[in-house]
């Protein structure tokens, strides 16, 4: 009789851990968010684009500022060229050459420097808005009743009714009433000098 009972706990044992292993996933209960509204709509996503606008305007007026004084003098120096007909040039017009070559260099730094920091720009205000939206998207989840949200992109058709987007919206101008615009300059690593 004893050994019928710890054979029969043995298989009780056993049947217990795969029970609760088969058990069956709840439904999805599913929700979207369309994010192109989201971040065309929120009051701190209006306002980043808005600057990110004045500061792409004003690196254009800057990278044309710095060409038009290249174009004028590259002219110049090509048309000096020109008028030798294949002689050699003198060392004034080499010279002239030279520093035309060192001007042109520098402001070809500039423009890819400023180029960098509206990238940088760009990038950091993303950040911004995508640090508040991980939670966002929790918060409007449980409050709708959701275990499952969507982008809208990544679906082929759904109701308005699972559309959560004016909930993220709203809870997005509460967690985020603005951005910071300029990117924090990169961190400096002091490099031991070699001896």
């Amino acid at each position: 009789m004893k050994t019928l009972l710890i054979s029969a706990s043995f298989v009780a044992a056993a049947i217990v851990p795969s029970a609760a292993q088969a058990q069956a996933i709840p439904g999805a209960i599913i929700a979207v968010v369309d994010l192109d509204k989201v971040t065309s709509d929120c009051n701190a996503c209006k306002a980043a684009n808005t600057a990110l606008q004045g500061q792409l305007a004003a690196e254009q007026n800057r990278e044309k500022a710095l060409g038009a004084p290249l174009e004028t003098e590259r002219n110049s120096i090509q048309a000096a060229v020109d008028a030798l007909k294949g002689k050699e040039p003198d060392a004034a017009l080499q010279a002239r050459v030279k520093a035309f070559q060192t001007k042109a260099q520098q402001a070809q730094v500039e423009v890819e420097r400023g180029r960098a920091q509206l990238q940088a720009n760009q990038a950091y205000i993303q950040k911004q808005i995508g640090d508040k939206l991980g939670p966002i998207y929790s918060q409007v989840m449980q409050r709708r009743g959701a275990n499952l949200l969507v982008e809208q992109r990544a679906t082929l058709a759904s109701g308005a009714a699972l559309d959560v987007s004016n909930d993220v919206i709203t809870a997005l101008n509460a967690a985020l009433p603005s951005v910071a615009t300029t990117a924090p300059a990169p961190a400096r690593t002091n490099q031991p000098q070699g001896r």
